[in-house]
This record gives structure tokens, sequence and C-alpha cells, in this order.
């Protein structure tokens, strides 16, 4: 236990010192920082909202209108179905088609082709997971009733399936529109069945985290509908498959499209902010994917001459013509935008759209006052530990004691880095698990160095003392961290927010622990002994 290698040494002090110099970054300020070559790494340790302050988002997920959603496009479908799926099919007669309630009703003309109208309904279908057993079941409940009347509703499992999937993928465009914002560590964690938590250290305005967030962004091209002249539209005689949307552009209050979208904004894979060639105004460049340039190119190819909306969130930002088909797949909006419109619109664009609409239930600014009171609180308590743990393991075993403190200040260190390293972020539960892991750093040291002082009492030489001492202990302080750190893996897991902050630095905690005391320690006590030789030892 007491012979190491060369190679041993090396990769020693090759941790140590990259621990140190991970750690170092942490007491300079950015301005510092920035003057550092780039070689070297400039990474610190992430303050939560509890430290830093910040602002703290409950929203609620609005999961009625993804149901609305999925029923009026079962509704346009149904419509399809019925006049022959564009001439693919033969059209079947039919009136009263709509939503009652949360029922789609259709009533067929004819009754000879009610049963191929109740085929064609149910191809709308679409399987969803049964959880119970295991299997797939359609999403829509097909009937027939009296005089020719069909009904269509959907399962239970298919609400609930459509609102978990809502609020997962709520979350993921939610946690890439702050990325996109360059905010540091935010907490974006679901509560409940429908409601997102979204934390955002260093952040004194949660208005503008509002403003991205809350927008669904949902982008659609449409063409327009200049079947009747918009005045009628106005006097609420809007074509069944089209929709009367506000307009960006006050000389054109209401624009008259069609309903169902020619492309949707889920085939964007880039849009950035920039500027108009000619007028030098704010616009947002945009850009498809392979499928949705060759739809884009054919929309643009067989309605030249033609208008098309740009609709986002139902609402008409742009309306241009067709002048030439567009085939490169990219394109521009442009509008009355201000530069951080523009930049605003390109965040949400490139993060996607949300699936449903997020209402605001919650939301307070955390001040940095409470967050010093913190710090200071959590410093005060952590040098009042450190102190008074390096006096006794001093006083308790001396020489060694002051062999284990150095082990213990690097230990601190070792945590410090690898939190830099990683980019976490600490919170006031992980500092008081930082502030546990040095009582467990001793507590290895205190088993090592008491099992060595058995051993002398023994009767063994001072070496062999030293050699059994640390053999022998191994076994107990590696039960007692492996138990350990699996209870930090679980609080890991099962836990959120700051748990996870303090099953963070516990887990890192120990593990340098152990490295300081079984390497380090036993490399500063076996450098000793071979160059001192002592005949006994100070314990």
């Amino acid at each position: 236990m007491l012979q190491f290698e060369k190679w041993k040494v090396i990769l020693i002090l090759m941790v140590s010192g990259l621990g140190i110099l991970f750690a170092l970054p942490n007491l300079f300020d950015d301005e510092d920082l920035a003057q550092w070559p780039g070689f070297l790494p400039t990474g610190k340790i992430n303050l939560g909202l509890d430290l830093q302050g910040g602002a703290h988002l409950l929203f609620e997920v609005d999961i009625d209108s993804v149901t609305k959603e999925r029923l009026d496009s079962l509704v346009d479908d149904i419509r399809i179905e019925l006049n022959g799926n564009r001439g693919e099919k033969e059209r079947i007669g039919y009136t009263n088609l709509g939503l009652v309630g949360d029922t789609t009703k259709v009533r067929i003309i004819n009754p000879d082709n009610i049963d191929e109208a109740l085929e064609r309904i149910k191809d709308l279908s679409t399987p969803i997971s049964n959880t119970v057993f295991g299997t797939s079941v359609p999403d829509l409940v097909v009937t027939k009733g009296e005089n020719q009347l069909i009904e269509v509703q959907l399962v239970p499992e298919a609400v609930e399936e459509m609102g978990r999937s809502a609020v997962n993928q709520s979350i993921e465009i939610v946690r890439r529109r702050i990325d996109e914002l360059g905010t540091r560590e935010p907490t974006i964690q679901r509560q409940g069945a429908d409601r997102i938590i979204v934390q955002v250290p260093g952040v004194g305005e949660p208005q503008r985290i509002i403003d991205i967030i809350g927008q669904t962004a949902k982008l659609t091209f449409h063409l327009l509908d200049t079947s009747i002249p918009i005045s009628e539209a106005m006097n609420g005689r809007v074509p069944p498959r089209s929709m009367l949307l506000p307009n960006e552009d006050p000389s054109e209050p209401f624009i008259l499209v069609f309903r169902r979208p020619e492309i949707g904004g889920e085939r964007l894979v880039n849009s950035q902010q920039g500027f108009d060639g000619q007028t030098g105004q704010p616009i947002v460049s945009f850009r498809f994917d392979s499928a949705g340039a060759r739809r884009f190119a054919d929309l643009s190819r067989e309605n030249v001459g033609r208008r098309f909306a740009i609709v986002l969130d139902n609402r008409v930002i742009s309306a241009p013509v067709i002048r030439e088909p567009i085939l490169g797949g990219s394109g521009q909006i442009s509008g009355n935008f201000t530069i951080q419109s523009a930049s605003d619109l390109s965040i949400l664009l490139r993060a996607g759209a949300l699936p449903a609409p997020l209402n605001v239930i919650e939301q307070r600014t955390v001040g940095p006052d409470l967050g010093a009171d913190s710090v200071a609180a959590g410093e005060i308590a952590s040098v009042i530990g450190i102190i008074a743990v390096v006096v006794f393991i001093l006083l308790t075993y001396s020489l060694f004691g002051l062999f284990a403190d150095l082990a213990l200040i690097l230990n601190l260190v070792l945590v410090a880095g690898t939190l830099s390293l990683l980019g976490a972020t600490l919170t006031l539960p992980g500092i008081a698990g930082i502030v546990l892991t040095v009582g467990m750093a001793v507590d290895a040291n205190v088993l090592i160095f008491e099992r060595i002082k058995e051993e002398l009492r023994a009767g063994k030489s001072t070496i062999n003392a030293v050699e059994s001492g640390y053999a022998r202990a191994l076994g107990t302080i590696m039960d007692a961290n492996i138990t350990t750190f699996l209870a930090a893996a679980i609080l890991f897991q099962l836990g959120s927010g700051p748990v996870k902050g303090f099953a963070v630095t516990l887990a890192i905690g120990i593990i340098t622990s152990v490295f300081t005391a079984f390497t380090v320690t036993r490399l500063i006590v076996a450098t000793w002994l071979r160059r001192q030789r002592p005949e006994t030892l100070p314990l």
C-alpha cells in the first residue's frame, strides 16, 4: 500500500493540478478571465436562483386547446374524405358536418353510402399506446346513429396522451427558447399534470422571459381565399373551409385565408434576424428542410401572381404576392419589425412552436439581497465547519493530522474544480452537500489513523502498521462511501431542483474524498516515511 510507481505519482499530481487549474477561475471576475490565454479554462461555478436571485415562473399548459385543435382538424379531414379526397375517391353526399361539444357529427344523405362513409372516417384514426395492456388502440370512436347520423369522439386515452405529450413537448421547447436567450443553467421541470416551473438565475425582469416563453409561435403558410369579397367575410359570411384573420398591416386590417395550411412551421430548420438589402429594415430570414423546400417550391410555382399569408399564432404578419417560383427553400418575413422583435421572432421559430398556449399562473422575482444573505450564511457555516474540523484533526493526530488537513483542502479544491468543469449550478443545499463531504473526508482519515494505532498497539513496526492500517481500513471506508453514493444517486434520480444540487455535490465530494484519503494522504505519508524513517509515529 505504501509503494507508489512513478506513473501513479505523476497521475496523482496531474489530477490534483487539473483540479486546482479548473477551480482557479472562481477567484477572478469575468473581466480578468477575458484576458486569460485561450488554452486556460475560464468556466466558473454557476450560482442557483437561491444564491444570485432571478426569475421564478409557473406556467399552465392549455391542454383543452390541444383537444380542440384535434377536433377542428378532424372536421376538416372528414370533409376532405367525404368530398373524395381531392378527386381520388367518389364523393359522398353529406350535411350538418360540425362539432357539438366534444363530438363531431355528420349526416350522410344517401343511406347506401353510410358503410363507405364509416370506413373512410375510421381510417382517419391514429393508433395510440395502451399502457395497461401494452397494445395500441385507435384514438377515435366512430358510431352510427339514426337517420344516417355518424358521431365521432376521441377516446379518453387519446385525450390523456395528447395532454401528456403536449406538456413534455412544451418543456423541451421552453428549454430551447431559454437556451437561445443565452441564460445559464435554467431550471425547467414539470409540476403536476399540466404545469411547468421555470427558474432562470440572474434575470431580474421576468417579462421578456414571459414574452419569449408564453408565445405559441405557431407559424403556418396559407393561400388567400378570394372567392368572396373581404367585406362579406367581415360581416360573418366566412366560407367553412376558410378563416378571417387579423393582419399586422393597418391598411388591410383583416385577410381571408384558407383554413388548411399549405406548409407548417415544423418544416423550418433555421431562422435568423437580418436586414433588408433595399430598405434596411429588420427582417427574419428562414430556411426549410428538404421536404418543406419542395413543398414551398411547388406552392410558389403553382400560384405565381397570387398572394399567400404568413400566419403567426392566428395573426397575419405578412401577405406578399408570389411573383416567381421560389426554388431555394429559403425566404424572408418582412413587416413592422424592430431589431428586438425580429430577433425574438427568429428565436421562437428556431426553437419551434408550442403545441398549446402557456398561461402564466405565478411570476416572481427573487431579489439579489436574498441571494447575498444565503451566500453569506453558507460561507460562514462552511468556514466555521471547515476550521473546526481542521483544528480537531490537527490536535488529535498531530503531524498526521496536518497531512489530513492538506488533503482536506485539496478535496475542496477538487470539488470546486469539478463543479466548474461540469458547469454545474451551486445552490444552498449544494453548499450543505460540500460541508457534509468535508466531514466524510475527515471520517476516512480518522478510520485509517485509528486503524494504524491499533496495529501499533499490536506490536507491529511503523512501516507495517501504516501499511496494514491503510489496507484494512479500505473495505470499511469503501462500504460507507458506496452506500452514501447510492443514496446520492437516488436523490438525483428522484429529486428535483435543489435536491439534485445537493446530490451532485455530495456525489462529487464522495469521489474526491476517497481519492484524497487513499492516494494523496497515503502518498504524503509514504514520502515522509521514506525520508524520515521514524521509529515511532506522531499519532
